[in-house]
């Protein structure tokens, strides 16, 4: 089983453009703070999660105050590890939609054999060309579709 932090970097390696760990800065009470996103890319914020794991209800929080910050549009990812719509991943579909914040669930196993046969896809190298699934059954396990910038937050 790969971990959170690597899972997000593959994921956010699909999209082109984008950074990992991004930092974003602001002052409370004249002392300089900053928050973190997992991924950020020129139109989105992107939070990832783990299914099965209450923390990652926060992603709904931090995709939103880094999206205040920036001025993009906020996006939760869950890592699907069990193969089936759980508690959390079941609240967060409905919690993203109230608040109009793009979710998406994709399957860990799918995660890493994309990354595996990403060579074959044409698609290694290229800075310029997102590298997301776009025809099933490949956006059945991983639709990041909403993130190529054709769709409404929370659908």
């Amino acid at each position: 089983m790969a971990g959170e932090v690597e899972l997000a970097a593959l994921l956010c390696a699909f999209l082109a453009g984008s950074e990992q760990e991004t930092r974003q800065y602001f002052d409370v009470n004249g002392m300089s703070r900053h928050v973190r996103v997992d991924c950020e890319t020129d139109a989105h914020v992107i939070e990832i999660g783990l299914d099965g794991k209450a923390s990652s209800r926060d992603s709904v929080h931090q995709a939103l105050f880094f999206a205040h910050l920036t001025g993009k549009t906020p996006a939760v990812i869950l890592i699907d590890r069990d193969g089936f719509e759980g508690r959390f991943e079941y609240e967060m579909r409905h919690v993203t939609r109230a608040a109009g914040v793009i979710y998406a669930r994709c399957h860990e196993d799918f995660i890493m054999r994309w990354a595996r046969t990403r060579g074959m896809r044409g698609a290694y190298g290229s800075a310029a060309q997102d590298d997301l699934p776009t025809h099933w059954p490949a956006t059945s396990l991983c639709d990041l579709e909403a993130l190529r910038g054709g769709e409404e937050p929370g659908s």
